[in-house]
Order: C-alpha cells, then sequence, then structure tokens
C-alpha cells in the first residue's frame, strides 16, 4: 500500500541537483499527499523551492515524478511548487546540515531574523572550526550559497544564504 511515510522514503534518495543534500533534508518537500482511487492511489506532493526562478525546478519536479510514479499502486503523481511559506535555511535538517559541512558548506544556525547575507560575521569554517574567516564574495555557485575564506587553513568553502524566515 502506498503511504505517505513510503513516499518520504523515496524522496529521501532524490539530491537537490545544484547540492549533495535530498530534497527532503533540503526542507524543500512541504507536503506530501496520498489519495486512495479505485486503481491506487493518486500522490500530490508540494515543492518549495529555495528561490522562485531556481533552475533545478524542472529537474527535480522529473526526477521526483519518475521515481514515486515507479512504487507499486501509484497511479498519478502531481508536483507543485508552492512558495507560502518561504523557504529558509531554519528548515535544513541536521543530518543536511551535517552532510553539507562535510563537503564545505555551512548552513547559519537557525533564528529566522537574521538579514540574507551578514557582511563581517565570521563564519565556521566547516574543515578546521577556526572563525578566522572572511566572505570573498554573496555570490556563489547558486543563488542560494556565498563564499568564504579560511586564514587558518588557507581554504575556500561556501555557506547557504539565509533566505526567509521559518
Amino acid at each position: 500500500m502506498v503511504t505517505q511515510e513510503r513516499i518520504l522514503e523515496v524522496l529521501r534518495t532524490i539530491d537537490d541537483p545544484e547540492m549533495p543534500i535530498s530534497i527532503v533534508d533540503l526542507g524543500i518537500v512541504e507536503r506530501v499527499g496520498v489519495e486512495r482511487t479505485v486503481v491506487g492511489a493518486s500522490v500530490d506532493i508540494e515543492i518549495l523551492p529555495t528561490f522562485v526562478g531556481c533552475p533545478a525546478l524542472g529537474m527535480i519536479e522529473n526526477e521526483v515524478t519518475e521515481k514515486v510514479s515507479d512504487l507499486d499502486g501509484v497511479e498519478r503523481v502531481k508536483v507543485r511548487f508552492v512558495f507560502e511559506p518561504p523557504w529558509s535555511v531554519d528548515r535544513i535538517s541536521d543530518e543536511g546540515r551535517q552532510s553539507l559541512a562535510a563537503l564545505g558548506v555551512t548552513v547559519p544556525q537557525r533564528c529566522g531574523d537574521q538579514p540574507l547575507v551578514q557582511v563581517g560575521v565570521s563564519v565556521a569554517c566547516p574543515f578546521c572550526e577556526s572563525t578566522q574567516t572572511h566572505m570573498v564574495s554573496p555570490f556563489g555557485p547558486t543563488r542560494c550559497r556565498s563564499i568564504h575564506y579560511c586564514e587558518a587553513c588557507r581554504n575556500s568553502f561556501e555557506q547557504m544564504k539565509r533566505v526567509g524566515g521559518a
């Protein structure tokens, strides 16, 4: 039988195309609905983009539709993008934060009232934990990340930007 828990298990296997983190741990899965039908289940999934106009949305929609459709008993999958509530880094799970840090991407602590980019605030380096860091650029490889540099270990790293409150 198709259940919300089984669908979430499948969604946990889908990484964001721009970052090595599952869409569930990233916090963009807003709602999973399952409605029983005569021939199976109709599944509605709401995805909360990190940014309006994110170029990865089509890829996410296709992979979600494909993988959830492969579940036995699923008749139809509908993916819908919603923008309320606004996505925030506060939605990233603890496991997601740890996996991102292991790859050199830090995430601001949970606190919904911080500005989008904090200029002049030191961020702990994910490699050596030093706070002798500075922002190199508020613009990273994706719209939701900035570039920082650690003076202690001389590594560059990325930080997720705060893009709204939780």
